[in-house]
């Protein structure tokens, strides 16, 4: 059973999260009560020094003056002690943040991994980074900064607070009425259940924001070509309009009870001095007495400081609080479960029998897929094809259990795949996708992906299967050159055969080719054709295909229409079917033969 941050404290909920110990948290603590303790001894010294002044201010001769310099000296003593233990309090509390923040960061990417394809469509790429990085950054800074900062202006604040009603109880409230009036104006507005509302909705404005900036700037080409500039990318623009009008009226709700409270905060002094006043008229020739007041009003600034320090603090808190919500809802999206007593398959022919598949895991969207069943048989090449959205590449997805199927089973060698264990599952099963993706890294790491245990020799020679050499050697550091950003851009061909030297250094029994040849020109599709015999050699291959010409000898031809199999054969059986593929084989040929031109006309 999973907790929430709303069942527990955010911060005990941040250890569980990350599967830290608590000790250097705890020491960071220990640590911080020192120092405040230590840094509470100045504050005594100049009480001390005061009061011999003001006791022999009549005749200077009579002050202890060695006392007065063992006094001055152990108070800077203890000033340099207690920065020296907040040193030390900070250093321990880093190094507990920054293994929170791994922690934390190692179980959500885990989680992300095992989760549907479903929950990235739902959710925006930007919304799910800020929440891996910008949440998880202030996670980090609260911990590393900020926590050993509220733990010292606590107890610094409650120190001081006990030494003043020691000192004088009257004064005392004084000055604590002010900072009460202040505080209970500022608790209302910055930790209500509308101020948390707020922030809620803070944060949601923050991943819409995040989501659609990420969105502008992959569109970026069609916003360049059709001339367009921020504020016709409606979406983006309309989010940072609303991000801006959002914080200008939690501003305006704010402003009022801050500004009273700070105002009150560094009056204490107008406060005490009246109430100080009056007290020492009654008793005029009581020296101790004008060494407390005097004291005090040496006091009243050091108390605004810890609590204006406390109070930002513990608003940044609920933020945290929030942060620590949001990260627990991600982690509650339920991952596709994995077999608890998994079977590993002895053959691997893959067999769809009656699968009916939705996107939408409560029923409501309507069937991608009806009522599939198919065997792509080992060792042999199986064909889907079909009109764009009739379901091909959602079939070849379940597969690998990307989704999982509404009704109906996939299985591999006679075992359902909800029966295999995810990784053995992942082991057997390569995907080379129409929209190759390559990460900013090396080539050879991009290459590495498909088996990291494998040697440099060995990424090498998969890459010169997939036909990669040429370009590879015309690099500026051949397998060591940055791809992507910051590094060299490859083109859509040169990227396939990365992919492809991935699913030739894998090795899989069952390999899933979705149109891998799209974006190859005809002398890259030449090249990509030898890499794929190659890599099909041996194996399970079912390959989606728009280029029917490219299919031609596969064993067995599925045509699909509208999430069913409408068709199924081999080429030359089905064309003489006379039916769906036929047209579209008619159709490919027509297309290979079209040409761009226009008919001379006369005046």
């Amino acid at each position: 059973m999973s907790h929430t941050a709303g069942e527990k404290n955010a911060l005990a909920r941040l250890i569980e999260l990350s599967g830290e110990k608590k000790t250097l948290l705890l020491w960071s603590f220990i640590l911080s009560t020192i120092s405040v303790a230590l840094m509470l001894l100045p504050y005594y010294s100049v009480y001390i020094v005061l009061l011999e002044l003001l006791r022999h201010a009549p005749d200077p001769s009579l002050m202890n003056g060695e006392e007065m310099i063992r006094w001055a000296v152990l108070g800077l003593a203890g000033l340099l002690g207690g920065y020296a233990f907040m040193y030390a309090g900070a250093m321990c509390s880093h190094v507990a943040a920054f293994r929170i923040l791994y922690g934390i960061r190692v179980r959500l990417s885990d989680h992300i991994g095992r989760l549907p394809l479903g929950f990235f469509d739902r959710n925006a790429s930007g919304k799910i980074k800020k929440v891996a990085e910008m949440d998880v950054e202030k996670i980090e800074l609260f911990i590393a900064h900020q926590l050993p900062d509220l733990v010292n202006a606590a107890l610094l604040l409650a120190a001081m607070l006990a030494g003043m009603f020691f000192l004088n109880p009257w004064l005392a409230l004084a000055a604590v009425i002010p900072i009460i009036i202040g505080f209970a104006a500022q608790y209302s507005l910055m930790l209500g259940k509308e101020c948390q509302k707020a922030i809620s909705d803070f944060y949601d404005a923050l991943e819409e924001i995040s989501a659609s900036s990420v969105q502008y700037v992959r569109g970026m080409p069609s916003v360049k070509v059709f001339g367009q500039t921020v504020f016709s990318f409606r979406r983006f623009h309309a989010d940072m309009l609303r991000y801006r009008d959002f914080c200008i009226r939690f501003g305006d709700k704010l402003q009022n009870g801050y500004a009273l409270f700070k105002v009150l905060l560094v009056s204490l002094p107008s406060f005490i001095l009246p109430v100080g006043l009056f007290l020492l008229s009654r008793e005029p020739e009581n020296v101790a007495f004008a060494a407390v007041l005097t004291l005090f009003l040496v006091f009243a600034p050091g108390v605004s400081v810890p609590m204006l320090k406390f109070v930002s603090l513990a608003g940044n808190f609920s933020m945290i609080a929030e942060g620590v919500r949001r990260i627990d809802s991600m982690l509650a999206q339920a991952p596709l479960p994995d077999a608890v007593e998994g079977r590993v398959p002895e053959s691997f022919d893959v067999r769809f029998e009656r699968v009916s598949f939705s996107y939408d895991a409560e029923g409501g969207a309507p069937e991608v897929l009806h009522e599939v069943s198919f065997t792509a048989g080992q060792n042999a090449l199986t064909a889907l094809v079909g009109p764009s959205g009739s379901g091909k590449t959602t079939l070849a997805q379940l597969i690998p259990r990307f989704w999982d199927v509404r009704s109906g089973s996939v299985s591999i060698g006679g075992v359902d795949i909800r029966d295999i264990p995810a990784k053995a599952l992942m082991d057997m099963v390569s995907f080379v996708f129409q929209d190759a993706f390559l990460f900013s890294d090396s080539l050879h790491n991009n290459i590495l992906i498909g088996r990291p245990s494998a040697s440099p020799e060995e990424v090498r020679a998969a890459a010169e299967a997939a036909q990669c050499r040429e370009f590879i050697e015309a690099l500026p550091q051949g397998f060591d050159t940055l791809i992507g950003e910051g590094g060299v851009h490859l083109s859509g061909g040169e990227e396939q055969r990365v992919c492809v030297a991935r699913a030739i250094l894998k090795n899989a029994p069952i390999l899933v080719l979705d149109e891998a040849t799209a974006y190859a020109d005809p002398t890259n599709e030449h090249l990509m054709q030898q890499a794929l015999s190659r890599l099909m050699r041996g194996k399970t291959v079912i390959i989606i295909a728009h280029r029917l010409s490219t299919i031609r000898k596969a064993d067995a031809i599925f045509v699909l229409r509208n999430g069913s199999v409408a068709e199924a054969g081999t080429h030359e059986a089905l064309l003489e079917a006379d039916g769906i593929y036929a047209k579209m084989w008619n159709a490919h040929r027509q297309a290979l033969n079209w040409k761009i031109g226009r008919e001379n006309s006369h005046a």
